[in-house]
């Protein structure tokens, strides 16, 4: 039986352009479908993680740090990590790229300016889906939309950030460090901090990041971006060349839908960032040459693959703390980056963790504010309750 399209990938942003990459030369003679709603790709974010042997499409890396710091107003860590540099992909680097290799496969496309008009329906042995250009049908179908609203009480907290990539007109940075986490006084249960990425001593993305159980718009952490921008550079003048803003959640509140036939649902709040983070890059290009490998193998798409037990749990009690004590959540921090071996902690934030390295990064951390919150950890962890049905 022959299908108008073997997939639909609904979404051209990461997760849908990873996977349509790596099926670029591995699907001979079956088609392939991304619905992208955007007319047209914008440089509006960036995508940062740590880099190894292993990590995926190095070769779009735009900037690498050698070296990190966080501090409060009081304290400063500094860390090495040339062995596992802290890199960044811009986001018209990797936009280009995708579209240049879907475009070189006649087998596949990329509809941009194509809107769903409905959900998907499952169709005997299709998936369908109607569209502002029309109709389309194929055998499999890979769903990359927010699983979740946007909205306080479906993640443990969320991590709010606006930020502008600026240009001074006199050297204002250091260009070999990045500064993951400048933490600003604890206010109305939110855990703010100011991220700063020196691309030249004269241009840097800075961005003000918020924890907290509610997420914020761009309006609402506008005046903190301007007043952390000012204390990086003092009166220096400066021109913005781009904007972006970015909500992810940080631990799930309630489990992922069960997976339809033949069809999934991933990306960022199915399973593709790191709850205790937000990483999503390397989670998302891993999943994409697992699941590249299934469909050529002439087998479904597949998920995420599920967190370890252990690390599920260090992660959810982790943001648990954070939420109920948010006043410590600097010194937490600063005590993780402050390891005897930070690759340690490295490998742990880029799931590539050993049992010694887990366990390292547990002991860096003082117990009585994990002990205290166990019993509410798993009260609510029995409590969970299943979310809405997928498509």
């Amino acid at each position: 039986m022959t299908f108008p399209f073997e997939l639909i990938i609904i979404g051209g942003g990461c997760a849908g352009l990873s996977l349509a990459m790596r099926l670029s030369n591995r699907l001979e003679k079956k088609r392939v479908l991304i619905v992208e709603p955007r007319s047209e790709y914008a440089n509006d974010r960036t995508w940062c993680f740590w880099g190894n042997d292993s990590a995926q499409l190095r070769h779009l890396v735009t900037q690498r740090w050698h070296s990190v710091s966080l501090q409060t107003h009081t304290r400063r860590v500094n860390v090495d990590c040339r062995t596992t540099p802290y890199e960044m992909i811009a986001a018209e680097t990797f936009y280009a790229a995708a579209v240049r290799e879907i475009a070189q496969n006649p087998c596949m496309e990329l509809a941009t300016g194509t809107a769903l008009a409905s959900e998907p329906w499952r169709d005997g042995d299709l998936w369908r889906i109607e569209t502002n250009a029309g109709p389309y049908a194929a055998r499999f179908l890979v769903d990359t939309r927010p699983l979740l609203p946007v909205q306080a009480g479906e993640a443990v907290l969320w991590q709010s950030f606006l930020g502008r990539e600026i240009e001074c007109e006199v050297p204002a940075f250091d260009a070999t460090s990045a500064s993951l986490m400048n933490f600003l006084p604890i206010e109305n249960d939110r855990i703010p901090f100011i991220y700063v990425l020196p691309f030249s001593p004269q241009r840097a993305l800075i961005e003000f990041t918020v924890f907290a159980p509610d997420p914020l718009g761009p309006d609402e952490l506008s005046r903190d971006l301007d007043l952390g921008i000012s204390a990086q550079i003092g009166a220096s003048k400066y021109s913005v060349r781009k904007t972006e803003h970015g909500i992810l959640p940080m631990g799930l509140t309630n489990p992922s839908p069960a997976t339809q036939t033949a069809s999934v649902r991933v990306g960022v709040t199915a399973g593709g960032a790191r709850s205790s983070s937000g990483f999503a890059f390397q989670r998302i290009q891993r999943w994409a040459q697992a699941c590249a490998l299934a469909l050529s193998s002439g087998h479904g798409p597949v998920n995420h693959p599920p967190d370890s037990w252990s690390l599920r749990t260090m992660d959810d009690l982790f943001l648990r703390v954070l939420r109920a004590r948010p006043e410590i959540a600097p010194d937490l921090y600063l005590s993780l980056f402050k390891m005897k071996n930070p690759y340690r902690l490295i490998r742990f934030m880029s799931d590539q963790a050993t049992l010694a390295d887990s366990a390292s990064v547990a002991f860096s951390l003082p117990a009585w504010p994990f002990l205290a919150e166990i019993p509410d950890f798993m009260a609510g962890r029995a409590h969970k309750r299943p979310r809405g049905q997928s498509v």
